[in-house]
Order: structure tokens, then sequence, then C-alpha cells
């Protein structure tokens, strides 16, 4: 009963009903995000993350780099050309049991990816190095379509850009694809890379380029000690 100026209590909650209130919370959002904690705590994701985070980063910081110098449209499509070239190397080398890391980008260079054991026979490391190449012309395909269909010079540009560097890389010499292939084939096929890339250097006038003096000096560190192991009888 309530008198002038007085009025009655209000009958508490115990505190069991309270603690169950919590407790019946904390259930429904365990339930709700169980499997966001399952993933977290899981030890392979902890090891995996770096690598997404390693590769993924130097995809973003070859996409800035080209585009400072070309401008953010054809850094982001000529990144993911290259991108479309090695995911043909990762996903084939994938569907032959063979394990490998993702790509991994260095701008300036590219990108590559890298197997982590050796391949079951030659013929499959072939396969796979010539994956690349065959991806990368699709994908420059692709934005042929595209021109095709906009008439877009910009889109003949980047058609013409991963035309040209899926071409160059089937050179047979080291390190492109085209020396990973001779080598399965014939290892001498590097002498014939060699004499061509140096004719299509003086041919091309291409020593008035920063990028291919570069190429050429990474070449020359990779492949000239290859082939004087071939002259040797090592390889």
């Amino acid at each position: 009963p309530e008198y002038a100026g007085y009025r009655a209590p209000r009958p508490q909650r115990a505190g069991w009903q309270k603690a169950g209130g919590i407790l019946g919370a904390l259930a429904i959002l365990f339930a709700k995000f169980k499997g966001l904690l399952v993933l977290l705590l899981n030890f392979k994701w902890l090891l995996v993350a770096p690598k997404l985070l390693f590769g993924f980063g130097s995809l973003f910081v070859s996409i800035w780099f080209y585009a400072l110098l070309f401008g953010w449209k054809f850094g982001i499509v000529f990144v993911l050309l290259i991108l479309v070239h090695e995911l043909g190397h990762y996903m084939t080398f994938r569907n032959f049991g063979i394990a490998a890391d993702l790509p991994f980008f260095i701008p300036g260079f590219g990108a590559f990816v890298a197997a982590r054991g050796p391949a079951p026979s030659l013929t499959k490391e072939a396969l796979a190095t010539i994956a690349g190449p065959v991806y990368g012309i699709a994908a420059a395909g692709a934005c042929f379509a595209v021109a095709a269909g906009t008439h877009e010079p910009f889109w003949y540009a980047a058609a013409y850009v991963g035309f040209f560097l899926n071409a160059l890389n089937l050179l047979p010499i080291p390190p492109f694809d085209g020396g990973g292939i001779s080598a399965a084939i014939d290892p001498r096929l590097w002498i014939v890379g060699a004499v061509a890339l140096f004719a299509g250097v003086v041919y091309f006038h291409a020593w008035t380029s920063p990028f291919a003096l570069l190429m050429l000096v990474v070449v020359a560190l990779v492949a000239v000690p290859r082939i004087r192991a071939l002259a040797a009888g090592y390889v």
C-alpha cells in the first residue's frame, strides 16, 4: 500500500536471474560468432595470414609503383595482367599436386611463384611453366576484346603490352619462362635465346630504355652462369 509521502519499494530481480540473463546473452553471441572464434583459434590460419599479407601487400605496392609511372588505371590493369600470368603457374602447380606459394610481386621486375618442391617430371614442370604465358596471352586477348568493343586506345595499349611481355617471356633463356621450358627440352636452347635477346636489343635500340638495361643485367646474372655450366658439361 502507498500512503502520502511514502512509496512501497518495488521488488528487485534476484541475482541468479541477472546472471542467467548475462549467460544467455553470451550464449547467443557465441552461437553467432562461433565460426569466427574457431578461425581465430586455428593456428594454421596464423601461419597463412602473414603469407597472404605479404603477397597481397606486394601486389598493392606494385600497383602504386606502376601508377606513379603510368597512372592508376594502367597500373591496376598492368598488375592484374601479371597476376593472371602468375596464377597460371600457381594453379597448374597445384593441379599437379605440387605445393606452391601465392604470387609475390617485385615492382619493376614483375612477379614470381615459388614451387615448394621438385615437379614429378620434366614434362609437368614444363607445362606448369608454359601455363603462365598461356594465361597471360588469354588475359591480353580479353583486353583486346574490350578494345574492339569500345575502340578505346587504352585497352589496345594494354593488350599490346600484355601480348608483348608474354611473348618475350617465351624466350628460351633464364630467368624467362622459356628458359624453364627449354631446360626440359634441351638446355642448349639457352644459347639460341641469348643470341635472340641480344639481336632484339640491337635491332630495336632497346639499350636506351632503363627497363631494358635492367632486364639485360638480370638475364646476365642468371643465364651466364648456367650457360657456362652447360658448356662445361655440368648441365
